[in-house]
């Protein structure tokens, strides 16, 4: 009579199929990558550029007297009506003007610390074809960034700002400017501004890929008018208020 014979089982430990890498997302991937956080910087710098040309314009209204100042900021808090309410429009500029401001400083800051990275050692010799304006780019973010905590509370909020009236812009700016400090503050920024508009305008178009030398020269040229309408619009306002132009 045969008998059956079992197979012994088998001593070798099972093993689990290896995992598949997991796949990053585009946008993860874009920003983890150095020409990504360099496109969110060019793109969120021209952002804050618009917005700056609109409100350089927009301040000029003060030399049209209180009744066209304080018309025109009443005007930008009923933009959409009756579709959106009372300065809706405002906040959405103001939050997409946020989120740009801490897209373009962390990947600047996220951008520096790579560049550091890989170079560890002080290059030995200064590159002396850097302009004025990139030496500047660094800190130059940082007192703008610094000018906004102050503009705000000052023209916003009217926390620091001697008058601070709700609705008043004009009489605002006004008191505000009669302040010496208050005016170099002001001067400081505009000129960070205006360095800062020259080169990154100018950064910004390499990185979205203007190579071409003709078309190259023109931007820088129109970096540089850019910056210098952008800082002499700004400054025009204190120094209507010192100079009594606008009182």
């Amino acid at each position: 009579m045969a008998t059956a014979t079992r197979t012994p089982p088998s001593s070798a430990p099972r093993t689990t199929p290896p995992r598949r890498p997991r796949r990053r997302g585009l946008l993860r991937t874009l920003w983890g990558s150095t020409i990504g956080k360099k496109t969110v910087m060019a793109v969120s710098g021209l952002v804050m550029l618009a917005y700056l040309v609109a409100h350089m314009l927009g301040n000029l209204k003060v030399f049209f007297g209180p009744e066209d100042m304080n018309g025109y900021a009443h005007w930008l808090r009923t933009i959409g009506a009756p579709v959106l309410h009372h300065e809706w429009f405002l906040w959405l500029v103001r939050v997409v003007l946020v989120a740009a401001v801490v897209l373009h400083g962390v990947s600047a800051y996220q951008l520096s610390r790579r560049d550091l990275a890989a170079r560890p050692v002080a290059y030995r010799h200064r590159r002396h074809r850097a302009s004025y304006a990139t030496r500047t780019m660094r800190w130059g973010g940082i007192i703008l960034a610094l000018f906004l905590v102050w503009h705000l509370l000052d023209l916003t909020t009217g926390t620091v700002n001697p008058r601070g009236q709700a609705g008043h812009p004009y009489e605002n700016i006004v008191a505000g400017f009669q302040n010496w400090y208050a005016c170099v503050l002001y001067l400081v920024a505009m000129l960070a501004v205006g360095l800062h508009v020259q080169h990154g305008f100018w950064s910004a178009a390499q990185t979205l890929g203007v190579t071409r030398p003709g078309t190259a020269r023109l931007l820088k040229g129109g970096a540089t008018a850019l910056a210098v309408v952008l800082t002499a619009g700004f400054l025009s306002v204190p120094l209507g208020v010192m100079t009594g132009l606008v009182d």
